[in-house]
């Protein structure tokens, strides 16, 4: 049974509890401690299953909360949670708690600061997966083509608190702007990025020597290894994310390399 199974189950081997744990019974409509419980001789949550979790709960009630940072929530930031989903081919009752772990990320009471330190707790050292969770959530606040001054203030006081630099943030920035197009979709007929686009997404500069270039696209595809990245915690559901990521990637390299006959 699968860490969704368990949860759907009732079969908390470990209470979650803190804000997250309310955040996923309230999701849930039920309790965990009394989960917890009624678990008892069953199987037990892994750290894997707790992590995936902790990551798919941090990760849609946050991104409402990102999503409402400017003040309102648009139909394009909605339509990213739902494509998020839709990427991770979830059934019906996981999407089902993963809006409401979103609408409840929209309420003024949400406890942010809380939620993104037992997120920090919970998943540790573990870079990439970090790493992916702020994409996740810079792509939402790209979902209506812009970035707005509060949503970069949200995610900049995420950052700080999973011990993200701002130099690191920046980064991922200008990769995300670069895959989505920013708020021009300025690609080829191909589907392949423009230059411009290439080298944002790789975050280099165009006078990058081709060692430089090599490097930076090893090191991105190293960090969005979907495999690598489910052992860390990321829920399998998620890996047509990162597996798109790879793909994207790939893409910006190939652009570059046919431009500088790599």
């Amino acid at each position: 049974m699968n860490w969704w199974g368990k949860i759907i189950g009732g079969t908390f081997g470990a209470m979650l509890g803190g804000p997250i744990g309310a955040l996923l019974g309230a999701a849930l409509g039920h309790n965990l401690d009394k989960g917890v419980s009624q678990a008892a001789g069953q199987s037990a949550f892994g750290r894997q299953e707790r992590a995936q979790t902790m990551f798919y709960t941090a990760t849609f009630s946050v991104m409402g909360h990102i999503c409402k940072a400017d003040g309102q929530v648009t139909e394009d930031e909605i339509a990213l949670a739902k494509q998020v989903m839709q990427q991770m081919d979830m059934g019906a009752e996981q999407r089902k708690a993963a809006m409401r772990l979103f609408n409840q990320g929209k309420k003024a009471s949400f406890p942010l600061n809380d939620v993104v330190k037992q997120f920090r707790q919970e998943i540790g050292f573990r870079p990439n997966l970090l790493r992916m969770f702020i994409e996740v959530q810079i792509m939402a606040a790209y979902a209506d083509g812009v970035m707005d001054p509060a949503e970069r203030h949200v995610l900049l006081n995420i950052c700080q608190q999973l011990k993200i630099s701002q130099q690191e943030f920046e980064h991922l920035c200008s990769m995300i702007g670069g895959m989505e197009g920013g708020s021009s979709k300025s690609g080829r007929n191909d589907g392949s990025p423009s230059l411009k686009q290439a080298y944002a997404v790789l975050d280099i500069k165009e006078s990058a020597s081709a060692n430089d270039i090599k490097k930076a696209y090893r090191r991105l595809l190293s960090q969005h290894h979907p495999d690598k990245l489910v052992a860390k915690g990321l829920p399998e559901e998620m890996m047509k994310i990162a597996t798109e990521r790879t793909h994207e990637i790939r893409k910006a390299y190939e652009v570059i390399k046919k431009e500088k006959a790599l």
